[in-house]
């Protein structure tokens, strides 16, 4: 049956991340638009973040990168992305929300925790489309340490807690979405509660950026590569095309 034949690569992406395997790239045919912070966005402190969003049929995949070096407190910390597509879908199912803990000593030191699920959930139907957040203190996105490799920045609202490192990886099962579909609205959370603070986001190819909401420029569907880790999975996917 042609059924038979089809590959899950979402199933293989999050059993790859799960093992913390090597990383490999496979390509597959899509749409790309990333989504930053304007320039100078604040809450407490002076905020930085990035969600790239890769369309496909029937998901979408969103790296969301917490940009902001050395941070002082919490309120500088990624806790939601909520957007919006032109499809008008306000439902999914989360697939998938990979990244890695790491917990920070009362000095400002961080030591590296596991690579897994890290908590995130997704609220539908939220402000017209969808919301990513945090399921709790743990699940905030940290931005990298300073160049010493401490936090040395950082107050106590970070000291001696454990929180995400730099980015999460999701997959969202979302009917109807093509490698058409676009991305219409993104809007960044930063603090302890999801959108505690919001920072409405703009494409990265927009020169306007922070003037006004997010500009729509054009999102052409072309070949982009998928981030996959494991290269001892890659067997399984040659092995199950074998069989079938």
């Amino acid at each position: 049956m042609r059924s038979e034949n089809k590959i899950d690569l979402r199933l293989i992406t999050r059993k790859m991340l799960s093992l913390g395997l090597p990383a490999l790239v496979l390509a597959v045919t899509a749409s790309a638009a990333i989504v930053t912070t304007p320039a100078g966005s604040a809450t407490s402190g002076p905020v930085s973040a990035s969600a790239t969003f890769i369309t496909g049929n029937g998901f979408v995949n969103i790296t969301l990168t917490d940009l902001q070096i050395n941070p002082s407190n919490s309120s500088q910390l990624l806790s939601s992305l909520s957007f919006t597509l032109d499809s008008g879908a306000t439902s999914g199912t989360l697939f998938m929300n990979t990244g890695t803990q790491v917990s920070v000593n009362s000095t400002g030191t961080p030591s590296m925790g596991s690579n897994g699920s890290v908590g995130w959930g997704l609220t539908n139907n939220g402000t017209g489309g969808m919301q990513l957040s945090a399921g709790g203190s743990t699940g905030l996105i940290i931005g990298l340490p300073s160049s010493g490799g401490t936090y040395s920045s950082a107050g106590s609202t970070i000291d001696g807690h454990s929180f995400v490192l730099q980015s999460v990886q999701f997959i969202i099962d979302i009917s109807g979405v093509t490698s058409n579909t676009k991305i219409t609205s993104a809007t960044f959370g930063f603090g302890t509660t999801p959108g505690q603070f919001s920072v409405k986001g703009c494409l990265s190819t927009d020169s306007t950026c922070g003037q006004t909401t997010l500009s729509l420029v054009s999102q052409v569907p072309e070949p982009v590569t998928l981030l996959l880790t494991g290269s001892g999975l890659i067997g399984l996917f040659f092995l199950r095309r074998r069989r079938a």
